[in-house]
């Protein structure tokens, strides 16, 4: 979508739609516009049609011979925050499909995020919040609106626009990469998507294949990957940006499970269903170094993507094998469904080896985040209280919300085992999410690390605020923010 912002007056500017944001209170933009309309705006105020319910919408006709350049115009409900922006500009622009062509949105410079925030909630909303996940229908897709011009808004805030487009591009790309079929985004699917789309940035990259990952001695990538006939990926992709810090590099690792059946601890079928959602975390990288790269900024990233099928074979890999890892720790499996911190495991010491000075890792890693946190916020565990903090302003910023989970040292005795240096569960019904990240805590060194657990953000079950079901993209946008606060 082409995304412009203009200092003409927004009824001025000819479009299939004309969004109106409604706070409570009407701007100089609603009074002139209600003036053109004969008071119809205000009427559908009085009468409780058009509310401040933020993603509230109501679309009136423009009659012939008006003075309104617009066919439409709609009334929409927003709050006080940039989210409230973000779900009041899906709504405005849910509110334009089947029409094409443009959507102007009335800026509002009163409203209570500041100009260049509102800006960029706005171009969110508008982007994320028109997202079409249905890209393997053969029927023809509805019309969409091709461009936004935010008309009444200072030129000088067309920067906050550019980039808020390009995030919201990429976050877009993770999603359908979640939302692919599994037959398509197999671990060699997911290496050749990455080289496709990165590639024209000028990010280089490889995917070692499974003679190289042994060669490496990335044991628990191979064990987890081995029970299925789509090979394992350890997928390698780097960003060099200009003038770049050249003693800083920043360590990506996204969990990249392309589908989890469990093994043979098999997944109930209500669940299994949605499981090619497992390699959430390695979209989210993918698209978070788009996003850098097109951006252009000055800082170098590494991302890890360790690609693997957990599947059930006469080669998977069993409860109770033990499983060495490629930083020479011997894990006991007891439970095949807790793969991804073993992939995960192996990913970060490469990243280490590979020069990487501060870590993240994001992963669709324990189902129990989603019982802590619902589907709003990402579980932040660090091992630097430093890094963590950013980690989490970097959410707030972006409205890819995370919040500090707990990571104490008296976790790690849960993880104890009798055979081997550590086994992958605790074998307790509690503290699932803690307990993994104390898993991966064990990998890192002394490294700044943090783990985001997006397993309750990833993939909705339901409609949202100004995200639609099924993946989110979650990541993208606080990794891109991440970075930015880096450079």
């Amino acid at each position: 979508m082409i995304v412009e912002v203009s200092p003409s007056a927004p009824e001025a500017v000819a479009a299939e739609l004309l969004a109106l944001p409604y706070s409570g209170s009407q701007s100089p933009a609603f009074d002139r516009i209600d003036g053109l309309l004969g008071g119809a705006l205000s009427r559908l105020v009085a009468s409780g049609e058009a509310t401040s319910e933020p993603g509230k919408a109501v679309v009136l006709h423009v009659p012939g011979g008006s003075q309104l350049a617009a066919s439409r115009v709609a009334v929409v409900g927003v709050g006080a925050d940039d989210d409230a922006v973000r779900t009041a500009a899906a709504a405005a622009v849910r509110s334009a499909r089947g029409l094409g062509g443009t959507v102007v949105w009335a800026f509002d410079p009163n409203l209570t995020p500041a100009p260049a925030t509102q800006i960029r909630a706005l171009v969110e909303g508008v982007l994320i919040g028109g997202h079409d996940p249905a890209r393997w229908k053969t029927t023809k897709p509805a019309l969409r609106p091709e461009r936004l011009v935010i008309a009444g808004a200072d030129e000088t805030l067309e920067a906050a626009a550019i980039r808020a487009e390009v995030v919201s591009r990429w976050t877009n790309i993770a999603r359908q990469l979640v939302d692919g079929p599994p037959n398509e985004i197999t671990p060699a699917g997911l290496a050749a998507a990455a080289h496709e789309l990165l590639s024209p940035l000028g990010v280089s990259g490889q995917a070692l294949r499974p003679a190289q990952i042994e060669e490496l001695g990335l044991g628990a990538l191979i064990a987890v990957g081995k029970g299925s006939v789509n090979e394992p990926r350890l997928i390698d992709i780097r960003y060099e940006g200009e003038n770049a810090r050249a003693d800083q590099l920043l360590g990506l690792v996204g969990k990249a499970i392309t589908f989890d059946t469990g093994g043979y601890f098999l997944k109930p079928q209500g669940d299994i269903v949605k499981q090619k959602a497992d390699m959430g975390g390695g979209a989210a990288v993918i698209g978070a170094i788009g996003a850098i790269a097109e951006l252009g900024l000055p800082i170098r990233v590494i991302g890890i993507l360790p690609a693997a099928e957990n599947m059930i074979g006469g080669a998977a890999f069993r409860p109770s094998d033990i499983v060495t890892t490629a930083a020479g720790l011997t894990v006991e499996i007891t439970n095949t469904d807790a793969e991804g911190r073993l992939v995960l495991a192996d990913a970060l010491w490469y990243a280490q080896q590979q020069g990487a000075t501060r870590l993240v890792d994001v992963a669709t890693l324990t189902g129990a985040m989603r019982s802590a946190f619902g589907d709003m916020y990402t579980g932040v565990f660090a091992n630097d209280n430093d890094w963590q903090a950013r980690l989490v302003a970097a959410g707030t910023a972006s409205g890819d919300h995370a919040w500090p989970m707990p990571l104490h040292r008296r976790y790690r005795r849960l993880l104890d085992s009798p055979i081997a240096d550590i086994r992958n569960t605790s074998g307790r019904s509690f503290g699932y999410p803690i307990i993994a990240a104390s898993f991966l805590e064990r990998f890192v060194g002394d490294l700044p690390w943090a783990h985001l657990d997006i397993h309750s953000t990833a993939f909705l079950d339901e409609e949202r605020d100004y995200l639609g079901k099924g993946a989110s993209g979650a990541g993208v946008r606080l990794l891109t923010e991440l970075a930015t606060s880096l450079t």
